[in-house]
């Protein structure tokens, strides 16, 4: 998921949350709160409910808690039954059936059914829709011919019967049950779709339920709004917290101050405001599978980018160790490469992100050549670019002044502008071209290779520098098909997947995010992903 997207199924670290120790004099604030009662924040504004088109992290909080899917990711990591009371999946990994649960129910008391699914899954992959994810249903039988207009929507291979929801796969898919986590493939009712129309997943009114939670009170712009617990859910009574209110705090100094009065139970923590609170109980880790990383315009628009030798230039003047040292104090980690450690192991038990990485280095001297040697050759002496970033992270801020610096220092020539608009403005400039290099990060959606290296295939909904790379896309298809049930020849084709966008310099890996957090230790049963629902709140009380 795009986070500050987002950072967007699966586990590959699960952590259920308690936090700290707080005291309730500790901060000289009160206690947080009624029992039935938990009060968190986002860190910008929700943008959507549809499901079949949300993409980043933070309106998946509020989707994921509020619907249900055939399975949900335990306190363990694992997919375990949900909606569905059971799944059965064929030798062949080309057939899953679920079974559902019976009597299932949407928050409006109407009856959920096994082609609630079948919809979904239709709506997401349908042209019409537009969605961004449509990607994720390819391997599902006919998914890609429907993509491309080439196949009518009812060819999908998922189909009902009765209260039996069919899989039918092109080929084996090793993520497969997690996609049957994931939030935009949740049901959908389509006759309330097409009620609501244009107005669909606008606001909280605007959308059914189906999870632990409805959503109230949002109007589709306001920043305060509630998850209410759904009487209609099935298992409800597993469900201990009443309301769960929520408040867009976008300055994270705004969020320490609530928490220290007891308003808020967790609240991130900068680089700065970790340095003045690392003294505190209540101060934890929090893990993230997620990457920073920068995309180069490669539409030929920009004549300094579309050049290889000036973005292996910009590579190699990245300091990513020094980076991570300034932004984050050490906290986050130094990218070497598009998938983030801790996602996913190798078939030997190496970490994949160590396995594929190429070689990323730091080589200012060399950078000044190559870069000279770019200019020659498109008949320039100097370039001006600019980097544009999501005012709404402050960490961003720091990124781009680092790199605006070194940059500017290590190859001489150059110029670099900042530009800095609302998270909502920089997803769109990036779906449409709109920049020349473009601060970014993506979370994984489940912990396998695949939810980073279909980024970047040719003509991907998310290589947002539409950049050609034939050896990485065929590649990354070899693992998804020919490789896909033997993992070590899938670990083979994402290492070389990786070496290709090294090779052409088609982006660069900043930085392998981590970042630590206030959590109030009253809060329990938190079920804390690093890929997909980054919090669940189903099991989640106030001790």
């Amino acid at each position: 998921m795009d986070t500050w997207k987002k950072v967007a199924i699966g586990a590959a670290a699960v952590i259920v949350v308690g936090g700290g120790t707080r005291a309730v004099g500790l901060w000289g604030g009160e206690k947080s709160a009624a029992k039935g009662t938990l009060n968190y924040s986002l860190p910008t504004d929700i943008q959507t409910l549809d499901i079949s088109k949300n993409t980043d992290q933070y309106s998946n909080q509020i989707i994921g808690n509020s619907g249900s899917n055939l399975l949900r990711v335990d306190a363990k990591g694992k997919a375990i039954p949900d909606l569905a009371k059971s799944i059965k999946v064929s030798s062949d990994g080309l057939t899953y059936t679920a079974q559902l649960r019976s009597g299932l129910k949407w928050s409006d008391g109407s009856k959920l059914t096994a082609q609630d699914f079948v919809y979904s899954w239709q709506r997401i992959v349908d042209p019409k829709t537009a969605s961004q994810y449509a990607y994720l249903a390819s391997g599902v039988k006919n998914a890609d011919e429907i993509v491309a207009g080439k196949e009518k929507v009812s060819k999908l291979g998922v189909t009902s019967k009765g209260n039996t929801v069919t899989f039918n796969l092109a080929h084996p898919m090793p993520h497969f049950e997690y996609l049957l986590t994931f939030s935009n493939f949740m049901p959908q009712k389509e006759s309330f779709v097409a009620k609501q129309g244009k107005s669909y997943g606008t606001t909280s009114e605007k959308q059914l339920y189906s999870g632990p939670y409805t959503f109230k009170g949002w109007n589709g712009t306001n920043g305060t709004f509630e998850l209410v617990k759904n009487k209609n859910y099935w298992d409800a009574k597993s469900v201990k917290t009443q309301t769960l209110t929520y408040q867009v705090v976008k300055k994270p100094e705004t969020a320490v101050q609530l928490y220290k009065q007891g308003k808020l139970d967790e609240a991130p923590l900068t680089t700065e405001l970790y340095s003045a609170n690392k003294g505190s109980k209540d101060s934890v880790k929090v893990p993230e599978a997620r990457t920073d990383y920068i995309e180069y315009n490669q539409t030929g628009t920009n004549k300094f980018l579309a050049n290889t030798k000036i973005r292996e230039a910009l590579n190699l003047a990245t300091n990513r160790a020094e980076l991570v040292k300034e932004v984050t104090g050490g906290v986050s980690t130094a990218g070497i490469a598009l998938v983030p450690t801790g996602l996913a192991k190798t078939a030997s038990g190496k970490d994949l992100a160590q396995y594929v990485a190429p070689g990323y280095t730091y080589d200012k001297n060399k950078a000044a050549k190559l870069f000279a040697e770019g200019l020659k050759e498109i008949g320039e002496t100097k370039a001006t670019l600019t980097i544009e970033a999501a005012s709404d992270q402050p960490a961003n801020k720091v990124v781009v002044d680092y790199l605006q610096g070194s940059w500017q220092k290590d190859l001489p020539g150059l110029t670099i502008n900042q530009k800095f608009v609302p998270f909502k403005q920089r997803l769109q400039d990036a779906q449409t071209q709109n920049f020349e290099i473009l601060l970014t990060a993506w979370g994984g959606d489940y912990p396998e290779g695949s939810t980073f290296y279909d980024l970047f295939k040719n003509n991907g909904s998310y290589n947002d520098g539409k950049f050609i790379n034939d050896a990485y896309t065929d590649a990354v298809n070899k693992a998804e098909t020919k490789d896909a049930l033997d993992q070590s020849d899938r670990d083979m084709d994402y290492k070389n997947a990786e070496a290709a966008l090294f090779k052409n310099s088609n982006y660069s890996p900043l930085m392998f995010r981590a970042h630590y957090a206030l959590q109030n230790s009253d809060v329990k049963g938190v079920v804390t992903n690093t890929t997909g629902l980054i919090q669940d709140f189903k099991y989640a009380y106030r001790k």
